[in-house]
């Protein structure tokens, strides 16, 4: 052969060769914009990973968003802000929270009985924000500030020291409530 044809048969070699792979090419434009969406919505999340929307965490609930499995409003932890953030990335409609997740607007945070707490440390290896501090057989305590109320450290604690409590209003924590309009603005 020549050295012409080289020139020619190699490139032809190469398209054929890619034109075979596609049928395994996994990584399609559509399957880049649905990771990519659920990443942007795994981001609006609180990150509470409490499970309060039926689901074990905020990626999986953000993966249920984008594929059309799960409604926008079902993140208690969240509340309306999340659902408008969403929402707006989505190009939906805003929606109130869902009705059987409204009793837990008011926030909590759990609190330790001291005098009763043994120093497990199952609820620290529970708790996903890392609100809870102690050491092994020592005393543990809760961060306030920290902690999101999602309550996944009471159901490990062996003697039932963890509460939950709501959190006390306060002028210090009070927060003037942003106004809903209950009107429709005609043009």
């Amino acid at each position: 052969m020549e050295q012409g044809a080289f020139i020619i048969v190699i490139p032809m070699i190469a398209c054929l060769l890619a034109w075979l792979m596609m049928p395994f090419d996994f990584r399609t434009n559509t399957t880049l914009r649905k990771r990519a969406l659920v990443e942007r919505l795994n981001a609006l999340l609180p990150q509470t990973q409490c499970g309060k929307c039926s689901y074990d965490g905020c990626q999986p609930y953000a993966e249920a968003i984008a594929s059309g499995k799960a409604d926008i409003n079902n993140c208690p932890p969240g509340g309306d802000e999340t659902i408008r953030n969403i929402s707006t990335l989505l190009g939906r409609d805003m929606k109130k929270l869902e009705s059987e997740h409204e009793q837990q607007l008011q926030q909590h945070v759990v609190l330790i009985d001291e005098q009763i707490c043994i120093g497990c440390v199952k609820c620290i290896n529970a708790c996903p924000v890392d609100a809870i501090i102690g050491a092994a057989k020592q005393m543990h305590t809760v961060i306030s500030k920290a902690c999101t109320g999602c309550e996944l450290c009471i159901a490990p604690c062996p003697v039932d020291c963890i509460s939950l409590v709501p959190v006390n209003v306060e002028i210090k924590k009070w927060v003037w409530t942003k106004p809903q309009p209950e009107f429709e603005v005609s043009t």
